[in-house]
């Protein structure tokens, strides 16, 4: 019996070891490509308002590469949009799915049933969502082909992966750790120093201030400040610079604060706008910042206080998603130094956990509680004269991020048209550059959603867009028509082409091109003599330019 009961347990053994196995195999996805794995992006990258949620595959400069499927499941959502082209969604029977965006074009009858009901719903974009059992999918299947769609700058595959039991954005990288060489640390190129207001100096100064390692100045602090470093990532064989997937800062051997870019949920983008400074990544929490992938481990939200005048020991740990590691640090000399008080002679110093009300000439804008990372004491002031539409409102000389979006109302002074339509809301560089954010008329005033306090006013677009053919003489020897549009204003709102009086399928295949682009369809136009384009396009104001055009096809 005792030998039996040896077999079994070493039988089971085996069994839970085959199963880790078999559960390790299940989160491994084949390579997408024919060729070697290298990537232009990798997951977190810092970026405008939101961080880069997937992989970008490099396809060896050029569109049109075999998409292969990682594993076997099936296509759960089929898209196609302006921002990222063609897009396939598939879900894994791993606990995955992936979105593979920018895409040339889609494989098999999944082509031809999107071709369809572009035609049926005269849209470019669409959107549709098979059933589990119609378009199944096992690992290495051809399922769409690389490119260059919707807002890109180069041909590559953009690859998200999606927990199902979480719905969060995770690290592609670790399915395909066994097929990608890197042996290449992070590097670091910089760090800041916060001191907080009022409660901090750094080399007697009150404001934030950047330094480069090595650098033989002294640096002196006394009171509470924060640390910020600017770092990235490399790999072998390429020139590419990603983010970094840990970050670690100790001070005198303690661990203050650490960073862990291995996934996020969708609402948690825009707290990048906290986290990050410049290319800086803060070391710090601010107060108003729930991204979950921050941890200050010294009670202080990782601020580090300077109280005894001696050497605080700043290092900082960098290791990338394949356990590479390099390591960075310097030294803060504490000094007893006097730290200023606060002055503000302004209207409006804001809190973070209250909600914090804007009155102004012509403007009004509430912020609900929660909208604000840190108290925010604002720079703001009124311009304009008889001549404005409306006054122009700096809230504050630096744009302030919200974390949602607020509604702001704005007040004319003038009605140079009678169409309320025609007006918008702009924001203001600091060069005076104006760029559309939308708006309508609403009881007499403009109301807008902002996202950031900064500087606005408000226009007038009476003018429609601007149509030109692009080598016109070649479009039927081509088979392609193309039309670049341009609106200085609001920007195109919508577009529609017909040929011969029937819908003509235009499209933004790369929205970056400003260019509407048809391929001409024999089983939609008749080939073999004259025919007429008609091309409308409208923009966000509702001012509309139609042109006549005629080739042979």
């Amino acid at each position: 019996m005792k030998i039996i009961s040896i077999l079994i347990l070493a039988l089971c053994s085996l069994c839970s070891v085959r199963m880790k196995a078999s559960e390790a195999d299940s989160l491994r996805f084949a390579n997408p490509f024919g060729h070697p794995i290298t990537f232009s992006g990798n997951f977190g990258e810092l970026r405008a308002n939101h961080f880069h949620g997937g992989l970008d595959f490099k396809t060896q400069g050029v569109s049109g590469k075999e998409v292969h499927a990682l594993a076997d499941g099936y296509v759960s959502r089929i898209r196609v949009t302006h921002g990222s082209g063609y897009v396939l969604h598939v879900t894994y029977d791993n606990g995955y799915e992936t979105i593979n965006r920018h895409l040339s074009a889609f494989a098999g009858p999944i082509a031809r049933r999107v071709r369809n009901l572009q035609y049926e719903r005269e849209s470019w974009e669409v959107d549709l969502t098979p059933r589990p059992d119609e378009y199944p999918v096992k690992r290495g299947q051809l399922i769409a082909y690389s490119g260059n769609t919707g807002y890109s700058f180069g041909p590559h595959l953009h690859l998200d992966v999606i927990e199902l039991s979480t719905g969060e954005y995770v690290d592609p990288l670790p399915f395909f750790a066994s097929q990608v060489k890197d042996h290449t640390a992070p590097r670091a190129t910089g760090f800041m120093l916060f001191p907080q207001a009022g409660r901090g100096v750094v080399n007697g100064k009150a404001y934030p201030q950047k330094f480069a390692f090595g650098q033989k100045q002294a640096l002196t602090a006394w009171g509470e400040i924060g640390a910020a470093i600017r770092a990235h990532d490399y790999m072998d064989g390429v020139h590419n610079k990603y983010g970094v997937r840990t970050v670690v800062l100790r001070v005198d051997g303690q661990e203050v604060f650490r960073s862990e870019v291995d996934r996020f949920a969708y609402e948690e983008n825009r707290y990048i706008n906290s986290w990050t400074y410049g290319a800086y990544m803060k070391s710090f929490i601010d107060p108003g910042n729930r991204l979950r992938m921050l941890h200050a481990s010294n009670g202080n939200r990782g601020l580090v206080t300077i109280d005894e005048e001696r050497p605080y020991h700043f290092e900082y740990t960098l290791s990338d998603a394949l356990g590479n590691t390099s390591r960075v640090s310097f030294t803060v000399q504490g000094r007893c130094m006097e730290i200023p008080e606060i002055e503000y002679r302004g209207r409006y110093a804001l809190r973070w956990d209250r909600v914090n009300y804007l009155q102004e000439p012509g403007l009004s804008l509430a912020l609900p509680r929660g909208v604000l990372y840190e108290d925010v004491r604002l720079n703001h002031s009124l311009q304009g004269d008889t001549s404005d539409i409306a006054y122009t409102y700096q809230l504050n000389d630096r744009p302030v991020p919200l974390h949602r979006s607020c509604v702001m109302r704005i007040g004319l002074r003038r009605y140079p048209v009678a169409d309320s339509t025609k007006y918008y809301v702009a924001s203001v560089s600091p060069r005076g550059s104006k760029r559309s954010i939308g708006g309508r008329m609403e009881g007499g005033v403009m109301q807008v959603k902002i996202t950031e306090l900064g500087t606005y006013t408000v226009c007038v677009d009476t003018v429609p867009p601007k149509l030109t053919p692009v080598r016109s003489a070649s479009w039927g020897r081509m088979g392609r028509i193309v039309i670049k549009v341009r609106d200085r204003e609001t920007g195109v709102a919508s577009y529609r082409g017909t040929i011969d009086g029937e819908y003509a399928l235009f499209g933004k295949p790369n929205s970056i091109r400003s260019e509407l682009v048809c391929v001409l369809d024999p089983e939609r136009v008749k080939k073999g003599g004259n025919h007429e384009l008609v091309m409308s396009v409208t923009d966000a104001c509702g001012n509309v330019a139609t042109e006549r055009y005629q080739f042979v096809w």
